[in-house]
């Protein structure tokens, strides 16, 4: 089996993760670009790839398969559009970009184009999610009827003005929602299933300099008839791991990052023990409440083996391009509500 080559398009921090996941998923890193030269060369010396400083070279490297996408939120469009276009496939940062709209157009180049795409979430990857993903398609839930996401995190004043992008509805798309939280949002939806109503209050409390929200709230009604609450803010200091909680009327489950800190069942199965026992205190580092620099690349590691297989074995990949536009409605939605102050039907 050959080693699917790898290309990156802009080379800022979340760059040396892609980077570090591509090695350990199998893949090979071959080359990088970015709008500014030294970015690129930075990256080409730490993983030994080419650096280009012309997006046209970079797209006519017939060495390049595989394309991931790290530009800000607002500037994925283009360059996925491009990627497709070239007949690379494309492996997309969070969020797929900061509209719905434009989460479209690039679903519809990809399948013009015959090309895979995923949108990076990696927390769907952890194994806690998965035994919460498990334990609610079996059942052990009974009704779902409560499903909650809770991110406190903590940026300064500093973070947000180290990029001008950062804090702009243009390129951030948002705030403490679509660009922290969104892990959380995909991750509820995924478990709860469909958001259907939606309404909500944001605000800007406590930063400057940026047009977007450091906090976020919303009442939530799922397709299953389950009700639930988004908080969402980077103002909350020290900053605390994110937190989903899942409830039935036969069971209950908590995660903290990684960590699964409840596991309450009315049923209890032979393997729930060694759940308790062996799903807790697997995170180092703190998951990013405080630092964004301070997540591991190990979920990310086994995203991208999973794009790899989808393009091996013709399937798509466990994350596509749908799967990653349903968290960005959900954030437009929590925007439009907070904005009209009107409930929202999704």
């Amino acid at each position: 089996m050959s080693v699917h080559k790898f290309g990156i398009i802009g080379c800022g921090m979340i760059s040396a993760f892609h980077a570090k996941a591509i090695k350990e998923a199998g893949g090979e890193l071959v080359a990088c670009y970015d709008r500014i030269p030294l970015a690129a060369e930075r990256i080409a010396k730490e993983f030994g790839c080419i650096a280009y400083h012309e997006f046209k070279d970079f797209l006519d490297d017939a060495n390049i398969e595989i394309v991931t996408i790290g530009t800000p939120s607002g500037a994925h469009l283009e360059p996925a559009m491009a990627a497709a276009k070239a007949g690379k496939h494309i492996i997309v940062e969070k969020p797929l970009e900061i509209t719905p709209e434009r989460c479209d157009q690039i679903i519809e180049a990809a399948d013009q184009a015959g090309v895979v795409l995923s949108t990076v979430f990696p927390s769907r990857f952890h194994q806690s999610s998965l035994q919460l993903k498990k334990a609610v398609e079996s059942g052990r839930f009974g009704k779902l009827t409560l499903g909650d996401a809770i991110v406190k995190w903590f940026r300064t004043q500093e973070y947000y003005d180290s990029g001008i992008w950062r804090g702009t509805w243009e390129l951030d798309g948002g705030g403490a929602l679509m660009n922290q939280a969104i892990h959380s949002v995909d991750l509820l939806s995924w478990l709860m299933g469909p958001v259907v109503e939606i309404s909500a209050l944001t605000g800007l409390v406590a930063h400057e300099r940026i047009e977007v929200e450091d906090v976020a709230t919303a009442s939530l009604r799922f397709a299953n008839g389950a009700l639930g609450i988004l908080e969402a803010t980077t103002a909350a200091y020290p900053g605390y791991l994110k937190r989903i909680e899942i409830h039935g009327n036969n069971g209950s489950a908590v995660i903290e990052e990684e960590d699964i800190v409840k596991w309450d069942f009315a049923v209890s199965q032979p393997e729930d023990a060694d759940i308790r026992e062996t799903m807790t205190n697997r995170l180092s580092g703190g998951g990013g409440a405080a630092d964004p620099a301070a997540i591991g690349h190990h979920a990310h590691a086994k995203q991208f083996a999973d794009v790899m297989n989808a393009i091996e074995t013709g399937r798509k990949p466990l994350i596509d391009g749908w799967e990653g536009r349903r968290s960005v409605e959900i954030i437009c939605g929590v925007y439009q509500s907070a904005k009209s102050g009107k409930v929202i039907k999704l």
